[in-house]
């Protein structure tokens, strides 16, 4: 794969069919910017009005053109780009960018001339990127694909802060390009610009794979609307993620999760994004809601080293600036450490007797154009105290640059730590330019940088599990023709089978059993009403808990089947569940739903009838080993009463993570389409007597 996308994004060759003399025009705009851009390969204008376009012979077809080209780009009215893509392939094209519109976005009945493309391309090995695809522009090989007026040298003043390259994918051309635009005003350097189009052959995966094995590319940004290739790109995601590769991710659009059933406490609380915040968070990846913050944390990991930890240091001419930073540092996690006694004495020589020598350092106004910013940001550099230093200064002088750029480049090449600079007033391209050159972007928003500074020590953070197979056992798979939720004695009779404990209970149809079912369980008995058609019992008053005597199962028993009337009158009752009561212990929701990207997707969180008040959940893509299954417990706000909290005794961590790897490996292996499995409540009891399923819910899939 990585050759074939070598040969599209650098070809050696490449024909416009459908080129156009005139720069006013889409397709003039190819030829003029791929010239301007200094293409160095041989280009080939294919149009029959034309005998020559800018210097270049015209051909009448692409079979005219007198030898099989890398690249074919294809920009005629969708009527006939089903005809010239099987022209190219005739004419032995090894890859197709088709930027003509009017496809499966148009309607079913264009779809099915873009699913022609798709065949065609299959069919001969030919890749194709597109349909409606605003290109591609490859910076280092001078290859600019594209009408995209983001990549005209006369559109933009770019400067060059940054050391290490940016990649971007773009299932939005507009934005792909806007993404390059903004990068390269603010300082940032690219590999490769690549808008995707609608994927009929070549996806946002394929790229993704080759950026994360380009060694050009140090930072990758992707602008999905969604994942067609989910497969692929996990694969790509954890690739990257083991290499250490930064990848930031602006995720928009709604999906069809969110029409899913919810009968389950995870599927309210399991938004259309949950999956995809789920995967980001797998893997590492930084997910951002704004392009423009995007561009700024990009800016961050290709400018600044990744920090040691979370300790930051604020240096700067204002007080009030000094104070705006720290704030927004400290929303983010970021802690601001008073400096050791031995640092502020040496800070105090370098700065007037009212300004402060603690943590955020204020160097004051007056010493603003001296010499002390910088010794102090390099003082603090080559100590040990922080793991970062955001300097805060003025930044509106057209004239004077705010810090010696020769001395800061210094402090910055070395590496040592971060060093971000943030302006309270408007920065002048003078001083942009200034800080530029010391390979140091600026920040003009407190909340940018902090997010900058947030996303580089969660990266720092970040250590990727490798994917296994979850633990799994020899048992045979459940076939069943489930259609919406089961009752739950029908959920613990398919858990049972797959070793997984539950609670002794029985099913009784009648009051004449209750006496000799409770005899067999003995008391105390939870008693439960079950209907499939009631799938929360407890906000229909169908539990009763802790039941001690004959009497009151009796009375229990009857309680529950009135209130399940009073609740659902419609309802299908299949009976009254007894039930053994366990010991006590805390309390845990396990859920799988199915997401129609990514499939199974694992939630953990605090259980009971609170879980979705608290909404203290870890998310996970399916399945999940044991060690996975711990780290999604440790990220839960109540982990600590899992572990003793305030002397009581430490839960069986153990036996929970377990049976987390085995529910997350549960769907595949029931033959039923099944959309939601929840456990809530597991009881986790102390250590060494495992854990113990209260209550169980499978919906299945109404659709099936």
């Amino acid at each position: 794969m990585a050759a074939a996308l070598e040969s599209f994004l650098a070809p050696a060759s490449i024909a416009v069919i459908g080129a156009s003399p005139e720069a006013t025009k889409l397709r003039g705009r190819l030829i003029e910017l791929l010239v301007k851009n200094g293409y160095p390969g041989d280009l080939y204008p294919v149009n029959p009005a034309h005998t020559e376009i800018r210097g270049f012979r015209c051909y009448v077809s692409i079979r005219d053109v007198p030898t099989s080209v890398d690249l074919a780009i294809i920009v005629v009215p969708s009527e006939k780009v089903v005809a010239v893509v099987q022209e190219c392939v005739e004419a032995g094209a090894r890859n197709a960018l088709i930027m003509s519109s009017g496809f499966a976005e148009a309607g079913p009945e264009h779809a099915k001339a873009q699913k022609r493309i798709g065949e065609i391309a299959r069919r001969s090995g030919m890749r194709v990127c597109g349909p409606s695809a605003e290109g591609f522009h490859n910076e280092v090989g001078r290859v600019s694909a594209t009408f995209s007026p983001a990549v005209d040298t006369d559109s933009i003043t770019a400067i060059d802060a940054a050391t290490r390259r940016c990649g971007v994918i773009a299932q939005s051309g507009g934005i792909g390009f806007s993404l390059y635009h903004m990068g390269r005003s603010v300082g940032l350097r690219f590999t490769h610009v690549v808008s995707v189009g609608n994927e009929v052959d070549l996806t946002a995966a394929d790229f993704f794979d080759f950026m994360v094995d380009d060694p050009a590319t140090s930072i990758v940004i992707l602008f999905l609307e969604t994942i067609r290739d989910p497969v692929r790109f996990i694969a790509a995601a954890e690739r990257a993620a083991v290499a250490r590769k930064p990848v930031v991710v602006i995720k928009v659009g709604r999906s069809a999760a969110g029409s899913r059933a919810t009968e389950s406490h995870t599927g309210s609380m399991a938004g259309w994004d949950a999956a995809y915040d789920a995967f980001f968070q797998q893997f590492g990846m930084i997910a951002v809601d704004d392009p423009a913050r995007a561009i700024l944390i990009a800016g961050a990991f290709a400018t600044c080293p990744i920090p040691k930890g979370r300790r930051a240091a604020v240096v700067t001419v204002s007080g009030g600036g000094g104070a705006v930073v720290a704030d927004a540092l400290s929303a983010v996690g970021m802690e601001l450490p008073e400096l050791q006694p031995a640092t502020q004495a040496t800070i105090r020589t370098m700065i007037p007797f009212y300004g402060s020598a603690h943590n955020p350092v204020d160097v004051t106004g007056q010493a603003a154009r001296t010499e002390a910013p910088l010794r102090i940001i390099e003082l603090l550099a080559s100590g040990d105290e922080v793991d970062m230093v955001v300097a805060v200064t003025t930044m509106s002088s057209v004239h004077r640059s705010p810090v010696d750029s020769v001395g800061l480049r210094r402090v910055v090449c070395a590496q040592k730590l971060p060093v971000l600079f943030y302006t309270y007033t408007v920065a002048s391209q003078f001083a942009r330019e200034s800080l530029a050159a010391a390979n140091t972007l600026t920040y003009q928003n407190s909340a940018d940088v902090a997010a900058a500074v947030r996303a580089l020590t969660d990266f720092a953070a970040f250590r990727p599990l490798p994917r296994r197979a979850a633990a799994d056992t020899a048992l045979p798979a459940i076939s069943s023709s489930w259609i919406g939720p089961l009752a739950e004695y029908q959920v613990k009779d398919v858990l049972a089978r797959y070793g997984i404990p539950v609670a002794e209970s029985r099913l009784v149809c009648s009051a004449s059993d209750l006496e000799q079912t409770a005899q067999s369980l003995r008391f105390p008995l939870a008693v439960k009403i079950q209907s499939p058609d009631i799938p929360h019992k407890t906000e229909a008053g169908g539990v009763r808990l802790n039941v001690g005597s004959m009497d009151d199962l009796r009375v229990a028993y009857n309680g529950v089947l009135d209130a399940a009337r009073r609740h659902a009158p419609e309802a299908r009752i299949a009976g009254v569940l007894l039930e053994k009561m366990v010991p006590r212990g805390v309390e845990i929701v396990i859920g799988v739903i199915r997401d129609p990207t990514f499939g199974p997707l694992m939630t953990v969180g605090a259980g009971g009838i609170a879980t979705e008040l608290y909404r203290d959940v870890a998310r996970r893509l399916a399945p999940v080993t044991e060690e996975e299954a711990g780290e999604m417990l440790r990220q839960l706000r109540i982990y600590p009463l899992l572990t003793g909290y305030r002397g009581s005794d430490p839960c069986d961590i153990g036996s929970l993570t377990r049976l987390i790897s085995q529910v997350s490996a549960l769907l595949p292996r029931i033959a039923s389409p099944i959309v939601e499995l929840e456990l809530n409540p597991v009881i986790v009891h102390e250590s060494g007597n495992g854990c113990t399923v209260a209550d169980a819910l499978i919906v299945g899939d109404v659709h099936a």
